[in-house]
């Protein structure tokens, strides 16, 4: 079927648009001879990491334990869980992913996260790569001092079910930059930051194998990849977003869209669609080369966005869009973020040339612990 005779809202995904990103991150780093592990929390679904590791990715990485659990399901093998672990749950079900066959990987940045975790991997009889977060200027996890750094690696030194495979970064202060300029400064600042604590474990006898890093506007605008950086580890790459799209200077790469109707005009400016924060969230840029207008922008109408959103509509005040739309019609808005876009819904469609030509489950909806 043609992809207007969906219901709406429904979530798109141009399959000639996500193959391009695919192939152009894939061919990126390739070039410079790292790995690629993409983050799978954008899209959350399996047939897409797929795709990716048949492209050439190394492997992947989740945000959940979860999320790990359906990707092994599904037939991934190299998942790495980039985020703290905290919780013998959680850890119990990593040991069981480890039993069951899977290379799986998670981070730590806190002493007592590895105590815990060689409790529970002890008695499970198991050992499992571990990878240290590195804080480059995100103000989020991640190791901030030297002391502290060593303190970890003198722990898992006295962890036999914990290997110390290496250490990963996210500089996502790059989503804040200004320009290109300080893109490309803040991408350098923070593999330097990166590689000196390589440096630093492997003065320490603990060399790293593993030196992860990412976010996708750095690698969407190829900056350059120091010596040293084993993998890189962009999620939001493979569909795009309005905010990754001016990060680059351009829509055209956008893969993913939500399907919305017109159901209302009540005054001669107003349009309203039926899809709101429950199908876009309420996410806004408003600052730095990923700054984007509005709430989402209309596909059909680059220079249309979305001016707010209730809970089930979108608002917008922009005439000559009112003047160009008919109740019923459908358009297709390209939302500010897609990742928490993606959690919304339970399927997407994958398109090409206006038909619809997949169905593609989004396996991981959901899978927050």
């Amino acid at each position: 079927m043609r992809y207007t005779e969906l219901d709406t809202p429904s979530l798109l995904i141009d399959r000639e648009r996500l193959l391009k990103n695919l192939a152009d991150l894939q061919q990126y780093a390739d070039e410079n001879g790292v790995s690629l592990r993409p983050h799978t929390k954008t899209h959350k679904m399996p047939k897409l990491a797929k795709l990716q590791v048949e492209q050439g990715a190394c492997g992947i990485a989740v945000a959940k334990t979860g999320e790990a659990e359906v990707m092994a399901d599904q037939g991934l093998s190299d998942i790495f869980i980039a985020n703290e672990i905290v919780g013998v749950r959680k850890l119990e079900r990593i040991a069981a992913l480890a039993k069951a066959g899977v290379r799986i990987s998670f981070g730590m940045d806190s002493p007592c996260q590895a105590v815990q975790a060689e409790e529970v991997f002890s008695a499970e009889e198991v050992t499992v790569p571990v990878l240290i977060e590195i804080e480059v200027g995100e103000n989020r996890s991640g190791i901030i001092r030297e002391e502290d750094f060593i303190r970890l690696l003198d722990t898992l030194k006295d962890c036999p079910h914990l290997s110390f495979a290496g250490l990963f970064s996210h500089d996502g202060n790059s989503y804040h930059a200004k320009d290109l300029a300080e893109l490309h400064e803040i991408a350098e600042g923070a593999q330097r930051r990166t590689l000196q604590f390589a440096d630093l474990a492997k003065a320490h006898g603990m060399p790293c194998s593993v030196v992860s890093y990412g976010a996708t506007p750095t690698f969407m605008n190829h900056v350059k990849i120091l010596k040293g950086i084993t993998e890189l580890r962009p999620g939001t790459y493979a569909l795009m977003d309005a905010s990754q799209g001016h990060a680059v200077g351009t829509l055209d790469r956008c893969a993913a869209a939500v399907l919305a109707a017109v159901i209302s005009k009540p005054t001669d400016t107003r349009t309203i669609l039926d899809v709101g924060a429950k199908g876009l969230t309420m996410q806004e840029r408003t600052d730095g080369i990923c700054a984007s207008p509005g709430e989402g922008t209309i596909l059909e109408y680059p220079q249309t966005h979305i001016d707010s959103v209730f809970d089930e509509h979108a608002i917008l005040c922009d005439k000559a869009f009112h003047d160009q739309v008919n109740i019923g019609d459908k358009v297709r808005i390209i939302p500010v973020h897609i990742c928490p876009v993606c959690n919304l819904y339970d399927r997407a469609f994958l398109i090409s040339d206006g038909e619809v030509v997949e169905e593609l489950p989004i396996s991981c909806r959901g899978k927050l612990q």
